[in-house]
């Protein structure tokens, strides 16, 4: 086939993904952002946007912030830990694979399932728990029953997150060219400078990017805490919901227009700033 003929192929063969974003991605994004603008009658108003600095509000993006932050940090080193020491295992022997097959299907185990399960292990008569309070007499609900609040959705979200980070950083330390070290140990260095002057500095924006990854993750979840959270709107996807589905807010549902224009900006940001951590990796991947 001729170049043009292949390339009209090709435009051809991308047109079912280009109306799946169109269709799934786009529009929805669209009318959820443009209905922040409008008030109930659909007249354009900047009132609803405005809304976005009221205290419910900045407290709902502070959580989400903290909470987001605190998962992204955790998963990060407890992945990267888990990433340094896959590398002493043979690449294509079963370690690596198990570990391999199981990080990419718990990355994306979550939502209702992940929360019924947190729920049946630990929750207030969960099989951990009733073990500890009947065979140790230690009550980890002592204080409050903190799992169905927001506390309680730390531990689920690193449950996803470390194996998100176990996928996308691992191909970086594997990456890491195994001549560096040799030429360090020629030159007099020992393994701290190694990994303080050359592996670290080197790995920096693939972790970097990674973190923004597993932050962004955390901050557009939202199954998860619903299905977990009992009571409350404490991060912003759960707001979001209250605005279109609380009976104390009728009349406004367009806040959730205004919320989700919030959550993009937050991942525009991000995203943003993970491509370019992204492309400054892949400068010495190639």
């Amino acid at each position: 086939m001729s170049g043009s003929r292949r390339g009209t192929a090709a435009a051809f063969g991308l047109l079912p993904f280009a109306a799946y974003v169109v269709l799934f991605l786009l529009v929805p994004t669209l009318i959820a952002v443009g209905s922040g603008f409008v008030d109930e009658s659909g007249v354009f108003t900047l009132e609803t946007v405005a809304a976005l600095g009221t205290p419910v509000v900045r407290d709902a993006f502070a959580a989400s912030f903290g909470l987001s932050a605190l998962t992204a940090v955790v998963g990060a080193v407890v992945g990267a830990l888990a990433c340094y020491g896959l590398l002493g295992a043979r690449e294509n022997g079963p370690l690596r694979a198990v570990v391999d097959s199981l990080s990419g299907v718990l990355a994306q185990f979550g939502g209702v399932m992940l929360a019924f399960a947190f729920v049946a292990t630990i929750g207030i008569q969960g099989l951990v728990t009733v073990i500890l309070r009947d065979t140790f007499g230690v009550d980890i609900f002592a204080d409050g029953v903190w799992l169905y609040e927001l506390p309680g959705l730390v531990l689920p979200y690193i449950y996803f997150q470390v194996p998100l980070m176990i996928i996308t950083f691992l191909p970086a330390l594997q990456a890491l060219n195994p001549h560096w070290a040799e030429a360090n140990a020629t030159l007099g260095g020992n393994r701290a400078t190694y990994w303080f002057r050359i592996a670290f500095p080197v790995l920096a924006p693939s972790f970097l990017g990674s973190l923004l990854l597993l932050f962004a993750n955390a901050f557009s979840s939202y199954a998860t805490a619903a299905a977990l959270t009992s009571q409350g709107s404490q991060i912003v996807p759960l707001q979001i919901r209250s605005a279109l589905t609380s009976e104390t807010l009728l009349g406004r549902e367009n806040l959730a227009g205004a919320l989700a224009l919030g959550m993009i900006l937050v991942m525009f940001v991000v995203m943003s700033g993970y491509s370019a951590l992204q492309a400054r990796a892949a400068r010495w991947q190639r």
